[in-house]
C-alpha cells in the first residue's frame, strides 16, 4: 500500500464509491471529472488500499451488449479517507446529495 494526496478529484472520486458509484464511466458521470483523470485516480486509490476492486462476469456484460466493467468499492480505510476528505472539502459531500425523488438506484457491488 502506498500513501496518496487527498486532492480535491481524488477526494471526489473515492466520495463518489462511497455513494455507490461503482464503475468507471459512473464515476465520471458523477463526478463531472474526465475518464482521464477519474482512472487513474481509481488506480491510485487501489494500491494506496482505500478501494478494492472486481471484474463482472464476462457474460453479464456480453447479455448487455458491452465490455466488461470493474466494479470498485471502499475498504476500511478508504472509509476513514473519506471522512477525512469530507473534513478537508466541507461542501464535498453536498456535491453528493439529490433530492429524495432523483435518487440513484442501487448499483452492483
Amino acid at each position: 500500500m502506498r500513501p496518496t494526496r487527498l486532492t480535491l478529484p481524488t477526494a471526489m472520486v473515492l466520495m463518489a464509491v462511497s455513494r455507490n458509484y461503482r464503475y468507471g464511466f459512473d464515476i465520471s458521470d458523477a463526478t463531472g471529472l474526465p475518464s482521464g483523470t477519474v482512472y487513474p485516480v481509481l488506480r491510485r486509490l487501489e494500491e494506496a488500499g482505500l478501494l478494492r476492486s472486481r471484474w463482472e462476469a464476462v457474460e453479464t456484460a456480453r447479455s448487455e451488449q458491452r465490455p466488461p466493467r470493474r466494479y470498485y468499492t471502499v475498504t476500511g480505510s478508504g472509509t476513514q479517507a473519506v471522512r477525512d476528505a469530507v473534513e478537508r472539502y466541507p461542501t464535498l459531500d453536498r456535491a453528493f446529495e439529490r433530492p429524495a425523488a432523483r435518487s440513484p438506484s442501487p448499483r452492483p457491488a
